[in-house]
């Protein structure tokens, strides 16, 4: 059993999901990682962590994530639920198995990685979770339309776990980032925005830490906009 916390970020091999990895390790928590490229495993190794190659839609290798943070280190306070893009295109001619695996990879891999971690959580007497989703989810943009159907879904999973798990001290949220910098960076896009730039991957990470934290001790349940406005809803 370690005297540090521990948290499991899944794509952690580069963009958002590394530099999650980063901010956690260096405020003190053990990390274990994973991604579907040698990234994670190569992050892991750079920050004394656990890392592993495998994919989100695959049960075998979530639960050879968490069993490995488990052996390794006794317990799990964080799960970060980041994932790579599901695919897209025009709606109507998205596949049925394209919709298919969006909903492994941004739906069910949340689903199954609760499954795991909230019994380990409830033992120790609490735990945060953080789903990391998009701004699409509620104002719907053509360009993500698997992304944004499935994780408008996921905002309702989320709310209903929240509740089901608050009084285990167990919470979950969702992070909705806008364009990223870890995203392909265009003069249209960034007009759209508000503040006029695209966030960057740090913000991101730092809002995700602060969630995970006891200062946030009271938020569950909720969907928190890192966009830089781009969002009109109120």
């Amino acid at each position: 059993m370690t005297n540090k916390k521990v948290a499991i970020i899944t794509a952690a091999g580069q963009g958002m999901g590394a530099a999650i990895a980063k901010e956690f390790a260096a405020n003190n928590y053990h990390v274990a990682l994973m991604s579907n490229g040698g990234g994670a495993e190569k992050l892991a190794a750079e920050l004394n962590g656990i890392g592993l190659t495998g994919s989100v839609t695959d049960v075998n290798h979530l639960e050879t994530l968490v069993k490995r943070a488990m052996d390794a280190y006794g317990r799990i306070d964080a799960l970060i639920n980041n994932t790579g893009h599901p695919p897209k295109g025009p709606l109507l001619e998205i596949s049925d198995e394209d919709w298919h695996l969006g909903l492994d990879i941004v739906m069910l891999n949340v689903v199954r990685m609760a499954r795991l971690v909230t019994p380990i959580m409830q033992k120790q007497g609490g735990g945060s979770i953080v789903n990391i989703s998009t701004f699409a989810a509620f104002e719907p943009d053509a360009v993500f339309p698997v992304s944004c159907s499935l994780r408008a879904a996921l905002a309702s999973f989320t709310k209903l776990y929240a509740d089901r798990y608050a009084s285990d001290g167990i919470r979950m949220n969702n992070v909705l980032p806008g364009f990223i910098d870890s995203y392909p960076e265009s003069e249209e896009i960034a007009a759209r925005i508000p503040m006029g730039r695209y966030g960057s991957v740090t913000e991101i990470a730092k809002t995700t830490l602060f969630l995970v934290s006891t200062d946030a001790g009271y938020i569950t349940g909720q969907n928190i906009r890192v966009d830089g406005g781009i969002t009109r809803s109120v």
